[in-house]
């Protein structure tokens, strides 16, 4: 009996499968595809966070500066894209063509509101043209200053966007698409009304000027807030901009905190404007034949003092110098120059350098070669200001054009960063007292200080005044629909501090 028992379990050993051991080979491939397979998970689940983060969390978005969650090394991160949202499944009315006119900013404001005006009429809206025979004649194409699979994969569950109409549409097969300049300030009636019925018509509209042709106020709270989509969201600089401006930010920030003055005593804005306080006999006639040279300056003659008296000029750098030190900034203050060329050179920044001996540009950060490929593009040198002046601890522009403008509906939409908005109609007043000799320095700081204490960037309403679109408070620097939940923003916006006007 033993014997055959032990026969038995010989037979049933033979019968089961001999265990191999895993080789290493094997173990390390096992492995590396479950270490795969967990950070695709672990991407994915960023990726779906960043896209829905404002919808879910935008309380803790609005008060988080994204320049706080910078990787160091930004510049060789390659980020996965985010899911592409479902489109909208919608009848298309026709196709919209744009020409945007004026600077970066100017531009970015208007495809904003182009992308707004084709989501209420449903519409199929072309990438936008960019203006290229203003003062600047930057040849930069739409591509070549924000990231276009982006711009459209981003908002396509809002309105279609195609890169460039079929070709049944185009010029060469004899078709002439209907050019017109929208009426400026309108409403969504007045698209609704004029401007649709033109499609059933035309097929195609081209708006030849989109500046400004989106009302401030009344508009439903739906479009406002695709206008900030677009704004914060959908239009990305390119990897090329935004990998040079990360740098130029982390260089700055290894430094300390830092100003970013965007100082507007550039050729353009004095010839346009007709400022020439400061400036010697010969440029303030060059600066009069350049405006005359350009025949949309519309205002001709202009009397420059008269002009700086009501507040409409930028401050020149002596100026600024005085005022930044009334507002309490001393020699140790690092400052970022936002701008272009100023006018006269290192010969009108001596005061204000020697006033602020550590003031930079983005010449003197960085290498001439990592510019070169932005040279002769006053566009994508902008964007790269627009990054700095947006990340910068504090933001003070001298004049409060579209970029100034854009910059501070940005730092509000980031948490109400600081954003010194210069008065400066009392400024004026107080320098020249104090230059005369009427007013001491102390008693030009405490004024300076004063009028500039509601001023710094803090929630308000956005100042309403009927029937004067181009004097009340421009939306893009004040988006307080886009600022908080819901309809009600009294929880941010100062209760009672409302400055409507009618």
């Amino acid at each position: 009996m033993e014997v055959r028992s032990e026969n038995v379990q010989l037979r049933c050993d033979k019968l089961q499968p001999p265990v191999i051991p895993r080789t290493r080979l094997q173990v390390w491939f096992i492995r590396v595809c479950s270490s795969i397979l967990l950070w695709t998970c672990l991407v994915q689940l960023v990726a779906v966070g960043e896209l829905w983060h404002p919808k879910f969390l935008p309380k803790i978005t609005n008060r988080v500066p994204w320049i706080t969650r910078l990787p160091r090394h930004v510049d060789a991160v390659v980020q996965s894209p985010p899911p592409v949202v479902a489109p909208r499944n919608y009848t298309s009315n026709g196709f919209l063509k744009v020409s945007c006119n004026g600077g970066l900013n100017q531009m970015r404001a208007a495809i904003c509101d182009m992308v707004t005006v084709a989501r209420f009429l449903n519409l199929t809206l072309v990438v936008p043209e960019l203006d290229k025979t203003s003062f600047w004649a930057d040849p930069s194409n739409f591509e070549d200053i924000f990231d276009v699979r982006h711009f459209i994969d981003s908002l396509r569950d809002e309105v279609r966007i195609v890169r460039r109409l079929p070709k049944r549409f185009n010029r060469k097969y004899g078709y002439k698409p209907f050019e017109m300049p929208p009426v400026s300030w309108s409403s969504e009636k007045y698209y609704l009304q004029q401007i649709l019925p033109l499609f059933s018509k035309y097929k195609v509209l081209h708006f030849n000027r989109t500046d400004a042709r989106l009302a401030n106020n009344e508009i439903p709270l739906d479009l406002q807030k695709l206008r900030c989509r677009v704004n914060f969201q959908g239009l990305k600089f390119t990897p090329e901009i935004e990998n040079l401006g990360y740098k130029l930010i982390r260089m700055l920030q290894e430094k300390g905190p830092f100003l970013a003055l965007h100082l507007r005593y550039e050729m353009d804005m004095l010839a346009f404007s007709g400022c020439t306080h400061g400036c010697a006999q010969e440029e303030a006639e060059e600066l009069k034949r350049l405006r005359y040279a350009y025949p949309w300056w519309r205002e001709k003659e202009i009397i420059s003092e008269e002009k700086r008296s009501q507040g409409l000029c930028p401050l020149t750098p002596e100026e600024t110098a005085l005022v930044l030190q009334a507002l309490g900034y001393d020699k140790d203050t690092q400052i970022y120059i936002a701008a272009g060329e100023i006018y006269g050179g290192e010969r009108r920044l001596a005061a204000l350098r020697a006033a602020f001996p550590r003031i930079v540009k983005k010449e003197m950060l960085l290498d001439p070669a990592e510019l070169q490929q932005f040279q002769n593009h006053s566009s994508q040198m902008a964007a790269l200001d627009f990054m700095v002046s947006t990340a910068s601890n504090t933001f003070i522009p001298t004049y409060d054009g579209n970029m100034a403008k854009v910059v501070e509906g940005h730092r509000r939409y980031l948490g109400f960063k600081k954003s010194i908005l210069l008065d400066r109609k009392r400024l004026v007043e107080l320098l020249d007292m104090h230059q005369n000799g009427t007013i001491s320095w102390n008693e030009f700081v405490a004024a300076v200080q004063l009028a500039h204490e509601k001023r710094m960037g803090q929630p308000i309403h956005r100042r309403v005044i009927a029937d004067k679109p181009k004097e009340e408070d421009y939306f893009y620097a004040n988006p307080q629909e886009c600022l908080c939940e819901g309809t009600n923003c009294d929880d941010i916006l100062a209760r009672g501090n409302s400055s409507i006007i009618r």
